[in-house]
């Protein structure tokens, strides 16, 4: 949870800030972190780079999404659609990051196959790619003026000269305390709703579990600094995480190989490929032989409504 606890850290919340004041905060936070890995996603010689750049485009999203009873989604938008559309860039060169380095390079000590190192240079070529692109990206006129006019947005609270309703700006208003244990309340019903009569064996039920439960850590994460005793909880769901991730990740291993072995004729390349699959299937399978238990720990744990 390494990621999670160095952006609470940098997340200035008082219990009794007004909400509209804790947004502005939380944003601050999440861009600040990602402006300053942006020269290092230039490149893959430290793979954090784009990484940090896209979990924090992600906790923005997730941010203006979990505060539309305050901010509605008319007002922010623009900028949800803007932070997916950068999220969405910096996508293909983090899956091949995390194909190269999680599942192509562990490989070799437990794959006794030829193919390998045909299959890392094909790998390796597309990331080059994938690189080109987000530096493309980086360097662009919309990336310019989203790093320009976001961060002014924000600062400046636009939000609060927006038509809203009476609620909203009631809402707006409201101690973050006070607000954040209501929000946190509920999105941890959602996990649990969308968890008790899910078919672990549907990869379609369960990703949608994976989304539900980003959403909820990325919350508790965001209001660790004020509510007290979340740490167990936040590591339950960070165990079930762990699950619905390498789930996932042998998802977007099948989708990288499918783009990466068309037009290939050695046979061994091919071998290697099935190989890997079946491994990164065969630890997903025992991880999530332990989903139950993930499941009942989590359950157990619930942060106070009040």
């Amino acid at each position: 949870m390494t990621n999670g606890k160095r952006a609470t850290r940098c997340i200035r919340l008082t219990s009794k800030m007004p909400v509209s004041a804790a947004l502005g905060e939380i944003l601050r936070s999440s861009f600040d972190e990602m402006a300053r890995s942006e020269s290092k996603a230039r490149s893959w010689d430290d793979i954090e780079g784009v990484h940090q750049m896209r979990v924090n485009c992600r906790r923005m999203r997730a941010a203006l999404w979990s505060f539309r009873s305050a901010v509605p989604k008319g007002v922010s938008v623009s900028w949800t659609d803007e932070l997916g559309w950068l999220a969405g860039q910096l996508g293909e060169a983090r899956d091949l990051d995390v194909f190269i380095a999680e599942a192509l390079t562990p490989a070799a000590d437990q794959l006794s196959l030829p193919g390998r190192d045909a299959l890392m240079v094909l790998a390796e070529q597309q990331r080059a790619a994938a690189y080109d692109a987000v530096r493309a990206t980086l360097d662009s006129d919309r990336y310019g003026r989203f790093k320009q006019d976001f961060p002014a947005w924000f600062k400046a609270r636009d939000w609060e000269h927006a038509d809203l309703s009476e609620k909203q700006r009631k809402n707006l208003d409201t101690n973050i305390d006070e607000y954040a244990r209501k929000l946190l309340y509920r999105l941890d019903s959602k996990v649990r709703e969308t968890g008790a009569s899910l078919d672990r064996n549907d990869s379609e039920q369960m990703h949608r579990l994976r989304i539900e439960c980003k959403k909820l850590r990325y919350a508790a994460e965001f209001f660790a600094p004020i509510i007290p005793d979340l740490d167990a909880y936040i590591r339950h769901l960070k165990q079930l995480q762990d699950v619905l991730g390498t789930l996932n990740d042998v998802s977007v291993m099948c989708r990288l190989l499918k783009d990466l072995l068309p037009g290939q004729s050695d046979p061994n390349v091919f071998a290697y490929a099935c190989a890997m699959v079946a491994s990164r299937t065969r630890e997903g399978g025992t991880l999530l032989a332990s989903f139950e238990k993930r499941w009942r720990a989590f359950v157990k744990q619930r942060p106070s409504k009040r």
